[in-house]
């Protein structure tokens, strides 16, 4: 059975990416699935967080690979073919070379912060996601709980061409610091942290499946 392929694509820089698939992909190991990681991002942030990992654990327990943009198809067939779960990082731009990395999406992620930048960000990946016929999901990234702002951002994601997620990624300063440890919040202390990640993960994993 091949696996599946989730795209994380945002046209705004800063917007998460990296973070959301460093996060998803240990929790999904943590659930028992095989994970793959391919960073199609010239930035190469998941690259380094990768090899920081494999220097801070020995053994990264995940496969990972690179590819441009028109290599995405062949390394995504390669790796969801050894792997349950394909995360694809991309570029924060929205252009004929984000293509690709639709097309072989079952699922595409889009990271909003709490931010109406943000919010106008998504418009441009929707819209390619819509003509790709992908299934679109938001995820609300960096939110202050009882905020008015997030509460406006929340409110106007409800209303896109997409999904929204109900599990949200809150602002910490855990995911930042792991992030540069080559670890996942579930693996550092922080219980509210690490409730985010685990219900998203599940959600996340409910779409596919369902």
């Amino acid at each position: 059975m091949m696996g599946h392929v989730i795209t994380i694509a945002q046209q705004k820089g800063g917007s998460g990416k990296t973070t959301l698939a460093v996060n998803l992909a240990v929790a999904f190991r943590r659930a028992g699935l095989s994970v793959a990681l391919l960073d199609t991002d010239p930035q190469g942030s998941l690259g380094r967080w990768f090899l920081t990992r494999r220097q801070a654990l020995s053994e990264a327990g995940m496969d990972f690979s690179t590819a441009s943009a028109w290599g995405v198809s062949y390394e995504c067939e390669k790796l969801r073919k050894a792997n349950d779960v394909v995360i694809v990082d991309t570029p924060p731009k929205v252009d004929a070379d984000l293509r690709p990395a639709l097309r072989e999406a079952d699922l595409v992620l889009v990271p909003v912060s709490a931010s109406h930048v943000d919010l106008w960000a998504t418009e441009g990946v929707l819209d390619l996601a819509l003509r790709e016929r992908k299934r679109a999901l938001i995820v609300l990234n960096r939110m202050k709980a009882g905020t008015r702002l997030g509460a406006e951002v929340a409110e106007v994601a409800a209303g896109l061409e997409a999904d929204l997620a109900e599990a949200r990624l809150g602002q910490r300063v855990v995911y930042a610091e792991t992030l540069g440890q080559g670890l996942g919040a579930l693996e550092a202390s922080g219980a509210a942290a690490r409730d985010e990640v685990t219900r998203l993960a599940a959600e996340i994993r409910a779409r596919l499946q369902g």
